[in-house]
Formats: structure tokens, sequence, C-alpha cells
């Protein structure tokens, strides 16, 4: 158990959050004897990276609240998959099928990938595959399955009954023309299978019934078991009222809909939920991340190249600010992970709470001790030569004579990913620079005075000795000169490992050897 005195200090966000969502739907929440939080997905795309910080940043409310409160939580994750598909997405197969069913609701269009019965579902099952191999607890909701199995009927009939009150609350965020035709009920064309966004001419609220201007034709339809949708933010609105939500995040770029889905919650008679808004995600241009076009890091691409656990971690830090998700960040987002591990260790119980790590394992940060960084661990790929996982193993093992794969399982997938990444992404991009007489004298004299260190030296020592070789060979007023040509020569880049720590780890004549070939 937690000490009090440390639950009520923490401002780690989710305990924030979830002591402000327990403050604001205290007496809900206590007659219902359960809290529901909600994630939303919109399947017109496959799943990307935002959809998984969505889903891992709510899991750590969760872990939050089972500290704060005993009452049970759920986290619903909803599929928008009713929705009419807008455009074709860029990066799918067989656009034409997707071009011939444009404006049908999702689980309607034919699944370009061949796999399963619509487009809806196929990616419906990459969402829960990819949330299952995070082992997140979930329950999956679908828009299609409460609408035609009448779970949301009541609710619908609520929204036709206030009809005029939702029109209010929309119509002034519209403009002039819009305003002609926007309706909150869109029905599905029996003759076409579209969605429509069209006009509506007279309601029937007792009879459930809308009709509809369909181009000068009338079009009479059921709002009840499917037969029609609600546009988005009444649809938000409506699914917070109908599933008693408690809690929703959502990007930045919702805010002015969570606050049209409020005022309409309100105006049906509940309150709603408690919100928290995050930065975008946006790729190595800083353009926003989109399902349709597919651009930054996908979430397979992570986890080809480093741990699940450094993934939430990254999701973690500083939700409020925009994150940039693209191939070159890893590595840091990988090291700050196993940081926060090593610094786990001497935390008190408050200081753990602060830890991003104790929020990313539940409160349980595992013990390994940390054996090298994973940018270290790339340079290692490096000059080694290591193509595979037991190469690369014998070769730590040279020097960590003591430790096994088994007592590190953590290291262990480094391993594995450290030459994935290294033979993928950093091996194409590398460019050694040839040193020039002057330079090449310096490391030469780098080479000859690493004659007088051995094995056994600590790597401070090591640090020390690289520190004078650079002063008395033309680098005493800069320093950050000196070791950015060693990173160049050695290892491609302007960057590197503290070489003190590197060479004690790789060895004094494997060092030797390996600046004498890049001179050569």
């Amino acid at each position: 158990m937690i000490k009090k005195e440390n639950l009520d200090k923490t401002n780690a966000w989710p305990f924030v959050e979830a002591k402000k969502m327990l403050r604001e739907r205290k007496s809900l929440i206590e007659k219902k004897g359960k809290i529901t939080l909600q994630t939303g997905y919109g399947p017109s795309g496959l799943p990307h990276i935002g959809t998984f910080g969505e889903v891992a940043r709510t899991s750590m409310m969760v872990n939050a609240l089972r500290h704060l409160t005993d009452l049970p939580t759920e986290i619903i994750t909803f599929s928008d998959d009713m929705d009419g598909l807008r455009k074709v997405p860029d990066n799918v197969p067989q656009k034409e099928i997707l071009q011939k069913n444009l404006h049908k609701p999702l689980t309607q269009v034919p699944d370009p990938f061949g796999k399963f019965k619509s487009f809806g579902e196929h990616n419906n099952e990459m969402l829960k595959k990819f949330l299952n191999n995070f082992n997140f607890e979930y329950n999956f909701k679908s828009s299609t399955s409460l609408y035609k199995s009448g779970f949301f009927n009541s609710s619908l009939q609520t929204i036709l009954k206030n009809h005029d009150g939702i029109m209010n609350i929309i119509l002034p965020t519209l403009g002039k023309e819009r305003q002609k035709t926007y309706s909150p009920f869109l029905p599905i064309c029996p003759d076409t299978g579209q969605v429509l966004e069209i006009p509506i001419k007279e309601i029937d609220v007792e009879k459930s019934k809308i009709i509809f201007d369909n181009n000068g034709k009338d079009l009479e339809a059921s709002i009840l078991d499917g037969n029609c949708k609600l546009q988005w933010k009444v649809d938000w609105a409506m699914r917070w009222y109908a599933l008693d939500v408690d809690f929703e995040m959502y990007g930045k770029d919702l805010i002015e809909s969570a606050i049209l889905s409020t005022k309409i919650i309100n105006l049906i008679g509940k309150t709603n939920p408690s919100g928290f808004s995050y930065e975008l995600f946006l790729d190595e241009k800083g353009e926003k991340i989109s399902k349709s076009k597919g651009n930054g890091i996908t979430i397979d691409q992570w986890l080809e190249y480093a741990s699940p656990e450094s993934l939430s971690l990254y999701m973690y830090q500083n939700p409020k600010r925009a994150k940039k998700l693209y191939k070159e960040i890893v590595p840091k987002a990988v090291d700050e992970y196993l940081d926060c591990i090593e610094k786990g260790k001497a935390q008190n119980e408050f200081q753990l709470l602060m830890n991003p790590a104790w929020h990313v394992h539940n409160g349980k940060i595992p013990k390994e001790n940390t054996i090298m960084s994973f940018s270290m661990l790339l340079n290692l790929v490096e000059t080694s030569n290591a193509d595979n996982k037991e190469l690369l193993w014998k070769f730590v093992k040279r020097y960590k004579i003591n430790i096994s794969e088994k007592e590190h399982p953590i290291f262990d997938k480094l391993v594995g990913y450290a030459i994935k990444y290294y033979n993928d992404f950093i091996k194409l991009k590398k460019k050694y620079k040839k040193p020039n007489d002057d330079e090449k004298l310096a490391l030469e004299a780098l080479v000859k005075n690493l004659d007088n260190c051995n094995d056994n030296m600590i790597p401070e020592d090591i640090q020390t000795l690289i520190y004078s070789t650079g002063k008395e060979n033309g680098y005493s007023d800069n320093l950050r000169d000196w070791f950015k040509l060693i990173y160049e020569v050695v290892f491609g880049d302007e960057n590197g490992p503290r070489m003190g720590f590197f060479i004690s780890f790789f060895g004094i004549k494997e060092t030797k050897d390996l600046i004498l070939n890049k001179i050569k």
C-alpha cells in the first residue's frame, strides 16, 4: 500500500487527472459503483501510434485509480466503424475497391487486404491484435454492433426528442450554406448503402422516424436499429450518455468538438465526462500523423527496433507537449527508459510515483542492472561487425564475464533490436570522415598513448588520457572538436559514446586496431 501522504503530494499527471475525475464525478461514480473510461478509434485507416498512445495513457490512469479507490474500473475502446468512408487511404492495396465504396459505412466496405468481411472489421482486428500484444485490459465496442443491436435505441430517441435544442447548439458553429442542410441524423440509403448527409423535412418523435429530403425525393427512415447514425459531435455525446463514460482523453484538435458534445450531453440530461486534451503526434517534418497518409513511424516499425515499454514511456512523458514520432527518436527513447529503470533502484516511494517507469510497469519497475545504453550498443554492433544476437552476446561476454541472457532479459531483447536498427537505418546514413594530415597525426598519437593502458583500467582514467592527448595535439582550446573528430572518423557520426567507457568495454587492442583501420 502506498502511503496516503505520497499519493496526496504526487503531481504525476495520471494521478492528477485521476484525482480530478474522482472529484468531478464523485456522486455519479459512487451511484454506479464503477468507473468507465473510454478511448475512441476511427477505423478509416490502419491503427497508428497515436491510437496506441491514447489507450496506453488511459491505462496509466487506471493504474493510478487503483491506488486511489477500491471501485472497479473499465476501459472501453470504441470503434466508430459505422462512419462513412470519406476518402481512400494512401497506405492500402487495391485502392479501386475502396474508391467504388466511398461513403458507405466502414463495416460495409470490402476489405482491400482480403482477410476480413469489411475494411472496418480488418482495421478493428488490427487494433485488437496490437492492444492484446501489449496486454492492455479493455472492452472493445463496435459502433455498428451497438447501433444495429438496438443498444443505442433509447439514447437515439432521447436525441430525437431534443432535436431542436441540439440544432441550437450546432448551427451557430456552421457556415450559412451548411446550416441549410445540416441534420444530426444521417440515414443509410436503402438503394446505395451510403451514409447520406441530407436535410430533414419532418420528424415523428412518437414513431422514431424522420422524413429526409433526398435530392427532392422523400426518404422515410427509422432512427432505430442502425437505419440512421449520428453526426460525429452528436454521436460522441450520445456515446458518453449511453455508456455512462466518466473519463475520456482526446487530441487538442478535438477540443472544440468536446465543448459542443459537452453542451449536448448536458442538454439531454447527464453530466459530461472528465476530459483531458493531449498534444498531437507529428512526423519528422512537423506534420500531424494521419491514418490515411501513414506518415511518421508506425506501431510495427517501433516494435521492430525497440521494446513496447520504451514506447509506453515515450507516451507517458509530457502529454501536453507535441511529440515527433519518427525512427531517429527511438534510441533516445530507449535510453531514457533504461535510465528510469536504473534510477528506480535508489528512489523512495514518493520519487517512484514520479518515475515514468513506475507508470509503464504498473508500479513494478524491473530490477535488472543496466549493462550499457542502447546508443552504446549500436556503436558496438558497428565496431564488432556482429550480425546476429549470438555473436554480439559473445562479444559482450568477453568483457562482462559474469552476465547471462537469462538474468538480463531486457538487455537480451536490446541486443536484437540494436542489430536490426543499425542495419536497417544507421548503416545507410554513415558518413566516415577522412582525416587530413594533422588530424591523422593526432589520432595516431591517441593510438600510441593507448599503449600505456590496459584492460583493467577504469573508464575515467582512460577518458583522462584521451583528454590529455587532445590537448597535446592542437585541441586544447576546443576539446569538443577533438571528440567530434574521433566520432566522425571511427563511428561515421558527429556524436558517439563516452570514449573511456567504450574503450574499457571494447578493449584496448581492439580500439587501437579500429582507429588505425579507419585512418587507413
